[in-house]
């Protein structure tokens, strides 16, 4: 089986590669969707965003004061959850 798959059977400094390796790549992809949510949501596509109705007020306009909010609240869970999972998977979990 390639070491690469199965980190068990790999050496320490391999296995400590793959797993920052890992770990970057969850950070990159939050990280992208916290970029997208505050600036694009809240700022470039405002404006069609205001065109929908969400509780009375413009989805653009809630985005901007409260839903990049609550997307940054689930972004910090499902990086703990995806945080434990990967160091479950390493071994290094406290």
């Amino acid at each position: 089986m390639d070491q690469q798959k199965n980190p068990e059977n790999s050496n320490p400094a391999s296995r400590q590669q793959e797993y920052w390796r890992r770990n970057v790549r969850i950070m990159q992809g939050l990280l992208v969707v916290w970029f997208l949510v505050s600036f694009g949501c809240g700022i470039l596509w405002v404006e069609p965003l205001n065109k929908i109705q969400l509780g009375g007020f413009k989805l653009g306009f809630w985005f901007a004061q409260q839903g990049s909010i609550y997307v940054f609240v689930v972004l910090i869970f499902l990086y703990v959850r995806l945080m434990n999972n990967l160091d479950r998977e390493f071994g290094v979990e406290e």
